[in-house]
């Protein structure tokens, strides 16, 4: 796998990894503003997805999502999380946790090819972090 493809791999996981967090966290909610805003978060997490996907194609790299034990952890730890405290207020502070972590992460992988031309990966990277920290500005609101 290339640069270019390992950005976009990296694109598809971490958008997919959001729309299920939300789909698991939303299960514990019963406020409807919250819960709009999740909806809205995962409508474009699942579009960035596609969009990774999409790209990967063209490239003639078959997309690699995440591991069913990435999935299982995830679950558990948010279904933890929630049973010990399902308020909006706990349910937002760890979406601000996962899409800080989603930054970093991305961060992290963009300095790894700095230097590089990574074409379309680089403006799906882009797209990624600036959803990320538009979620915690959102999020921020129900603290």
């Amino acid at each position: 796998m290339n640069a270019i493809q390992e950005l976009l791999n990296f694109v598809y996981q971490n958008s997919e990894m959001g729309a299920i967090s939300i789909d698991r966290l939303a299960e514990f909610s019963k406020d409807e503003k919250f819960l709009t805003a999740l909806r809205d978060q995962k409508r474009e997490y699942l579009s960035i997805n596609a969009a990774a996907r999409d790209a990967l194609c063209r490239t003639g790299c078959d997309e690699k999502g995440l591991s069913g034990m990435t999935k299982i952890k995830t679950y558990m730890m948010i279904d933890l999380q929630g049973m010990i405290d399902p308020s909006t207020q706990h349910l937002a502070e760890m979406m601000v946790i996962g899409s800080t972590m989603g930054i970093i992460d991305a961060k992290k992988n963009l300095r790894r090819y700095e230097g590089e031309d990574l074409g379309e990966a680089q403006g799906l990277m882009d797209t990624l972090c600036n959803l990320e920290e538009r979620n915690v500005e959102t999020m921020k609101r129900f603290l």
